[in-house]
């Protein structure tokens, strides 16, 4: 399935080649991080964000370079990942959304609750300053 939607988003052979690494890669973890792995995998190919196939794939390479090394040290998958999968998938994800629609999006809301938060009689944005957002 994830092969085929790589293939669909790039067309590139060096992305192909890199994914079909990354998942014997993957295969070759111990069991339980194997399973997370695979887990965010899943759930980081349906949340779809990520549209540029080399991001991708560096994203996934980066994941899985650090449940390697959390298995090569014994650290738990828990610890790893903390008690919000969820969270941790969110967060790993923003580091490589530079870019993206969202995050301009994201400033402009920001922007526009910072100047809608100041209340201040005239300041730009206020109720008192006749001016509309």
């Amino acid at each position: 399935m994830a092969a085929g939607w790589i293939e669909q988003l790039t067309g590139s052979f060096k992305d192909k080649k890199r994914y079909r690494d990354y998942k014997a890669r993957s295969r070759q973890l111990p069991g339980s991080y194997r399973e997370a792995v695979e887990a965010l995998d899943r759930y980081l190919m349906y949340r779809g964000l990520i549209t540029d196939g080399d991001v991708l794939v560096s994203m996934l390479g980066d994941l899985l370079d650090l449940f390697e090394q959390g298995a090569a040290n014994g650290t738990p998958v828990r610890e790893l990942v903390g008690e919000d999968p969820v969270e941790f998938a969110e967060v790993f994800v923003r580091n490589y959304s530079e870019g993206q629609w969202i995050n301009k999006e994201r400033e402009r809301l920001i922007r526009a609750i910072d100047r809608a938060a100041d209340d201040r009689p005239g300041a730009p944005g206020s109720a008192g300053d006749g001016q509309t957002l």
